[in-house]
């Protein structure tokens, strides 16, 4: 796992075992916040380790950003602290979540001892704030990846964590391809100092823009090249992620998986809507 110092407050930790998930801890005068956890129990647990022994804090608040796995699996490592989410997080843990643990438990050693950590403070409006050790933290919903995806501005440090709002490519299969658009849209002119995507690198403050322009693009790009080629019944799969504004070797390379799993899903809407039509 790699550990970055982003601020003086803000650390981020990048997992090693699985598509460079991220996770960040954000230290205040009270006590330390998690923002997500890794899916491997040994890589959350060097998180908590990182917070008790080498800054001498506890962690006090988990904010999951959305409910899947490789975001919320070490939650339940961080004893008595509070949890924070959107409440479609919340429900979609308590089934979807619970599905999903059971069938890591069957499958890996190492999960025995992880349990399911459910949300205790939601929200199911637009946004929530809170303050904490004199941080704010401002939280709003921005669907798309997922129903239930949210992301945080912690306004002192201007950094918002952004989770898989913002990731090498838009991932759209368990969500909403209008939905994430809308909340792209959301994110310009953030004037934010660093964004911290859900997977791979942290976006510096002069890449920002052009990074959300070039994931909008990669979006309409991708619904054009759909819809032609359903119109003259050509192969998807010629469909390339080149052809979308994005380069093949994101994310070692995972993203070509990505790509190809958001055109076929892509495809099955559109012709559900040209059937409707």
């Amino acid at each position: 796992m790699q550990r970055e110092r982003l601020t003086d407050d803000i650390y981020i930790f990048t997992s090693d075992l699985y598509a460079q998930a991220t996770a960040g801890v954000i230290m205040t005068t009270e006590g330390a916040v998690v923002i997500d956890t890794l899916v491997y129990p040994e890589e959350t647990r060097a998180i908590k380790r990182f917070v008790e022994n080498r800054l001498g804090s506890q962690v006090k608040y988990v904010i999951n950003s959305h409910f899947h796995a490789d975001h919320t699996t070490g939650t339940c490592l961080f004893e008595g602290a509070n949890i924070i989410a959107h409440a479609h997080c919340r429900a979609l843990l308590d089934t979807r979540g619970r599905e999903s643990m059971e069938r890591a438990k069957a499958g890996s050693q190492e999960m025995q001892d992880i349990e399911l950590a459910l949300p205790n403070m939601v929200f199911d409006n637009g946004s929530m704030t809170f303050y904490f050790g004199k941080k704010t933290f401002h939280l709003w919903a921005t669907p798309g990846h997922s129903p239930d995806s949210i992301v945080c501005h912690v306004k002192e440090d201007n950094v918002l964590f952004a989770a898989d709002t913002l990731m090498p490519i838009p991932y759209f299969v368990d969500g909403s391809y209008d939905d994430f658009l809308n909340s792209l849209e959301g994110l310009r002119g953030g004037g934010f100092e660093h964004i911290v995507q859900g997977h791979g690198e942290v976006i510096l403050r002069g890449e920002i823009e052009e990074k959300i322009e070039s994931d909008i693009e990669y979006l309409l790009k991708l619904r054009k090249a759909v819809d032609a080629a359903l119109a003259a019944n050509r192969a998807l799969e010629n469909i390339d992620i080149e052809s979308c504004g994005k380069s093949r070797i994101l994310l070692n390379g995972t993203v070509q998986q990505l790509h190809r799993q958001n055109v076929l899903t892509l495809a099955a809407q559109r012709r559900e809507l040209m059937q409707l039509s």
